[in-house]
């Protein structure tokens, strides 16, 4: 039995982007972000968006990730994502603060 996580309490980008993520949709995924968009990965930074698919073929959406929302929290104006990773690559909790939406660099 697969159940779909409550992704109501997310902000409407970063709901799109887990839900893009989940259903490997690299380039909806990828559509998400301005030109200048980046993801910073436990302080790797890849920016601009031959960067960020090159690192979502190969660590993302590339490996069949699977996230599920455990946790939205926020403090002030950040919001903090909490999700339990699957797929063929990481493996584990991990925490996630998108700063900004489409218009202004990344989900």
């Amino acid at each position: 039995m697969t159940t779909t996580p409550d992704l109501s309490g997310l902000p409407e980008p970063v709901r799109r982007a887990v839900e893009a993520a989940n259903a490997h949709d690299t380039a909806g995924f990828l559509d998400l972000f301005t030109e200048d968009g980046a993801v910073d990965d436990w302080g790797r930074r890849f920016v601009g968006r031959e960067a960020l698919e090159t690192w979502s073929d190969r660590e993302f959406i590339g490996v069949k990730v699977s996230l599920r929302i455990t946790a939205v929290s926020r403090s002030g104006s950040q919001v903090i994502v909490s999700a339990q990773v699957g797929g063929n690559g990481f493996n584990g909790p991990s925490d996630c603060s998108p700063s900004r939406s489409k218009g202004t660099g990344s989900p």
